[in-house]
């Protein structure tokens, strides 16, 4: 099954919900093992919301590039973004980023027809592929941004086994499916196989 609109708002409530427990002077932690910042992964969890979102946009959608939005960096080794959470509004401010750009691909994951392709840096992508996109990124970057700030972070594991069969379709199906995905995402181990080190998303359009 696709990974839906549905699946998209769900997953941006969960996301909400479960920073919205964290404590005001941990933001600034590294995100789990990355060079990334707690702040600066949610925000990237937002602009990927929004960016997703444009490409299924313009009316005669482009698989050659990007919609050409510039993108900037707010310090050397962090995330390129095309949006910035206002710092000043905080973490509760930062969150309402993340729902209203959430919002804005929920909708066009809702209103763009199936069969549209548009350009990812790894390939092509169809309007479910930018929903799966989404959601997959934002399942694993929670798990990043939980482990800095320490709060728990499990989703739900037929979600998980979705993305595996869209994303990962060589990916063990015998092991948990949130166990499988942080290992097939170079997050994780699993007994007996090694740790990815050089992986990417398998982001070719379904069907």
């Amino acid at each position: 099954m696709p990974i839906t609109a549905a699946d998209v708002e769900n997953t941006v409530r969960a996301t909400t919900a479960t920073l919205a427990d964290a404590s005001d002077d941990g933001w600034d932690a590294p995100a789990g093992s990355m060079d990334w910042t707690c702040w600066e992964t949610v925000e990237h969890i937002a602009d990927n919301f929004f960016f997703y979102a444009a490409q299924l946009g313009p009316r005669a959608a482009a698989t050659g590039r990007s919609v050409p939005f510039a993108w900037a960096q707010h310090r050397k080794g962090g995330p390129g973004l095309v949006l910035f959470a206002d710092r000043a509004a905080g973490p509760a401010g930062l969150l309402r980023c993340v729902e209203a750009c959430g919002a804005l691909l929920v909708a066009m994951v809702r209103t763009t027809p199936p069969d549209v392709r548009a350009h990812h840096d790894d390939g092509v992508l169809d309007t479910a592929g930018f929903a799966a996109m989404a959601v997959g990124e934002t399942l694993v970057h929670m798990h990043d941004v939980t482990q800095g700030l320490g709060l728990p972070w499990t989703p739900e594991a037929g979600l998980c086994r979705r993305l595996l069969d869209r994303f990962f379709p060589g990916a063990p199906a015998d092991t948990g499916p949130w166990a499988t995905l942080l290992w097939a995402t170079g997050r994780g181990d699993l007994p007996g196989r090694h740790r990815q080190q050089d992986w990417r998303w398998g982001v070719q359009p379904s069907g």
